[in-house]
């Protein structure tokens, strides 16, 4: 239950990353929108720091839990 909202939290951050960095790459082809492909370019970068938090958040939360599940690093990649 626990890893299932961590991965959840994980699908979801890195569907924001691609959708930051996919529409702000598109933007950035026009000398218009470069300032929001910049900013979008800005929030991806913001956005991949997230994924190590989830990943440390699903530690502590495990760890404070006294649980063992899923303890190893090589189970999942959130």
């Amino acid at each position: 239950m626990i890893n299932n909202r961590y991965e959840a939290a994980s699908i979801v951050n890195d569907v924001l990353i691609a959708v930051f960095f996919l529409v702000g790459s598109v933007l950035f082809f026009f000398e218009s929108t470069q300032m929001a492909g910049t900013w979008l370019f800005f929030f991806g970068s913001l956005d991949f720091l997230a994924r190590p938090v989830i990943r440390l958040g699903r530690r502590i939360h495990l760890r404070r839990l006294g649980s063992r599940t899923g303890s190893d690093d090589r189970d999942f990649d959130y």
